[in-house]
């Protein structure tokens, strides 16, 4: 943030109401004035506390980031295994097929197929976070490996990629307003690739 006046508004609480704007409508989408309208604050308040929209989107991105891997850490550190983990990560999705969020997909992979590979600061972010999301999935089926519930002998980069695309198809297809049912079928395809 810039100096200059105290911010007569709650910089957390409009990175929060941007967030939303950029969920629903896309970084490009995203207009000045519907995210000035969401987090209720003026033009040159948008200016003095992020800068621009781009430096609003990296912050809503970053913060929607740090928040899902944080909650996913705290489910697998809760959870009795790690195959438990990712077997509940992706029923509980499909599971999840006709609410408002399912309609919405993922801030992360929404963003990285909009953005795809542009190389300006937003697609690297993007890409970034798609990152975690498969160092999260590293981290669970070297878990599982050591738990002995994966083969130790399978390739656990990959198996993290592969966990990694399925979750980004998977919030696609729902998304395009799959129901539970064609989601938990194709779910339960994608964790028999991991016995």
């Amino acid at each position: 943030m810039t100096r200059g006046r105290p911010l007569a508004f709650s910089p957390d609480q409009a990175i929060a109401q941007a967030m939303q704007v950029f969920w629903a409508q896309g970084y490009n989408s995203a207009s000045t004035r519907d995210l000035l309208a969401a987090m209720q604050i003026s033009r040159s308040s948008l200016y003095q506390a992020f800068g621009n929209k781009e430096q609003l989107f990296l912050e809503a991105l970053h913060r929607y980031r740090d928040n899902l891997v944080a909650r996913l850490q705290r489910t697998l550190t809760a959870s009795p295994s790690a195959l438990a983990f990712i077997e509940g990560l992706f029923r509980d999705t499909a599971r999840d097929a006709c609410s408002e969020r399912a309609a919405l997909g993922c801030l992360i992979f929404n963003s990285a197929s909009e953005l795809g590979q542009r190389g300006d600061a937003p697609s690297r972010e993007a890409a970034v976070a798609v990152a975690a999301i498969r160092q999260l999935f590293h981290q669970a089926v070297l878990q599982a490996q050591e738990e002995g519930d994966i083969d130790a002998g399978r390739d656990a980069a990959m198996l993290a990629n592969y966990l990694t695309l399925s979750m980004a198809g998977l919030r696609t297809l729902l998304k395009s307003g799959a129901s539970a049912e064609d989601a938990g079928g194709a779910v339960e395809q994608v964790l028999t690739g991991l016995r």
